[in-house]
């Protein structure tokens, strides 16, 4: 009865925490999404229902969306004739609270200490301003890191169905292909059970089988759409950043990427997170020492293939939730460790000083939030009106942020960042090759911010800027469309 009292005090938790950032978003500019890439989801999920087809634009398959099975949740959500904007909140909303729900479970099954009888632990889940942004971001994220939570949970508390686990890390290919690395810890902990041979095979078996299911009809999926195994996006982001690998060692790529969780309450989190470490590893806790193994894994193959930490960490989001368990954990068990007499000074010390912190970044996250809402609005969704009202619709236009382009203005484009034009990625960082790719298109018109690219629009003949007011008041500039005149 009080986990059921507990969900639904959660449940209402995650409608005044996300509320809170719609409400600054709408208070700042408007109601809008903070990413570019939203759109992009949402225009294959629309033209999923309205015209069959998974396409960007009509009549031509792509595999522009990374995470296809978030695309048709949204697309559900078309079939219903819902608000777009509803819908994706509301699926934010839900995986927050399926987060906060799995952390309360993992605290309360694995943790003695943890006794009260208010959901704490989740509160802080629903109120984490990363996962909160991710929530109202219109991006696949906490879908993925429901899955990954999931997985490590379900696994540190010694749930051994080895089928389920295996069908979740395929579900998770269809959210994010990095997802084939939960198979490392689930495969360590079956062979390192202690059973005979027959039981740890039958177990690989019942991983490869549950999860061989849903990578098969991954695979078709991606080889039918693009004709090859994996979406667009994911050879497309890799050959944009390759760059960043080459400005700094790997070591700092590393640190920046296991910092992220620490920009906020994260940060009182983090001995307790090592203290949990330290007693797994004398426990010989495999099952709880492969999360961290999978964790730094994580951290370490964005810094070596996707060194990018911008966007408040979105890369590394999903992973966030597990340390911070890891941390409420470790924290409690020290508490418990500490001598009597200090340990009420300690617990309410650190309790007060954590409230405030995740107040603070709540409220911090918030004007974040509203800030790159505001940003997008102004900038991408205001263009691509401007476009589709002025712009002949025959007219070919090459854009490098093209997913509110494609919403509102649903013209074929050439994409500089190779989402839906992957014939760009060999050569997406060398500009001369790109401007002679667009004249070899016949493109007509240009539409960049001007800093982004060195050399692509110098010179060129200025046709529309969108003069917003928020890019300048975060530093940055409008967007620009240009005549193409090479």
């Amino acid at each position: 009865m009080s986990s059921k009292r507990n969900n639904l005090i959660l449940a209402f938790a995650t409608l005044l925490s996300v509320g809170g950032y719609l409400l600054a978003s709408q208070l700042k500019f408007r109601i809008g999404f903070p990413l570019d890439d939203a759109w992009i989801h949402q225009t294959y999920a629309r033209n999923l229902v309205e015209w069959g087809q998974w396409a960007f634009w009509r009549r031509q398959v792509s595999g522009g969306s990374t995470a296809p099975l978030w695309s048709a949740f949204l697309a559900l959500g078309y079939w219903l004739k819902l608000s777009f904007y509803f819908w994706a909140f509301a699926l934010g909303g839900v995986f927050l609270w399926g987060l906060a729900v799995l952390g309360e479970k993992f605290l309360r099954q694995s943790l003695a200490a943890y006794k009260g009888k208010f959901p704490w632990g989740g509160i802080f889940i629903l109120g984490e301003w990363h996962l909160v942004w991710a929530a109202a971001s219109g991006m696949e994220t906490l879908l993925y890191a429901l899955l990954v939570t999931a997985v490590l949970v379900f696994l540190a508390l010694g749930k051994r169905n080895f089928l389920l686990l295996g069908a979740l890390v395929g579900i998770s290919l269809w959210v994010r292909p990095g997802g084939v690395t939960l198979l490392g810890p689930i495969i360590v902990v079956a062979v390192l059970s202690g059973k005979d041979l027959k039981r740890i095979a039958r177990d690989l078996f019942n991983v490869v089988l549950g999860f061989g299911i849903f990578l098969s009809l991954y695979l078709l999926f991606n080889l039918a759409v693009t004709g090859t195994p994996l979406p667009n996006t994911f050879y497309a982001k890799q050959a944009e950043y390759a760059i960043l690998r080459e400005l700094s060692p790997f070591w700092l790529r590393f640190l920046a990427e296991i910092a992220l969780p620490l920009n906020g309450a994260g940060a009182l989190l983090l001995p307790g997170a090592l203290f949990y470490i330290w007693r797994s590893l004398k426990q010989r806790n495999v099952a709880a020492l492969v999360g961290v193994i999978w964790f730094l894994g994580c951290a370490g193959i964005y810094a070596w293939k996707l060194p990018v930490t911008y966007q408040h960490g979105r890369y590394m989001m999903p992973a966030m939730p597990i340390f911070f368990l890891w941390g409420i954990s470790g924290t409690l068990q020290l508490f418990e460790k500490a001598k009597s007499v200090r340990k009420g000074q300690l617990a309410f010390g650190w309790g007060t000083a954590l409230v405030l912190i995740w107040v603070a970044f709540y409220g911090l996250g918030a004007k974040a939030y509203a800030e790159d809402v505001a940003f997008i609005e102004s900038e991408m969704v205001v263009t691509a009106r401007w476009v589709a009202e002025n712009i002949a619709p025959d007219a070919l236009i090459a854009a490098h942020d093209i997913g509110a382009l494609g919403y509102f203005d649903g013209r074929e484009l050439v994409d500089l960042a190779g989402l839906v034009s992957p014939e760009v990625i060999p050569f997406i960082s060398d500009e001369e090759k790109l401007m002679s790719y667009l004249d070899s298109q016949n493109v007509e018109y240009l539409i960049v911010f001007p800093s982004w690219y060195k050399t692509l629009s110098e010179g060129l003949p200025l046709v529309y800027n969108t003069e917003g007011l928020f890019a300048p008041e975060i530093g940055g500039e409008n967007m620009s469309l240009y005549k193409w005149a090479h």
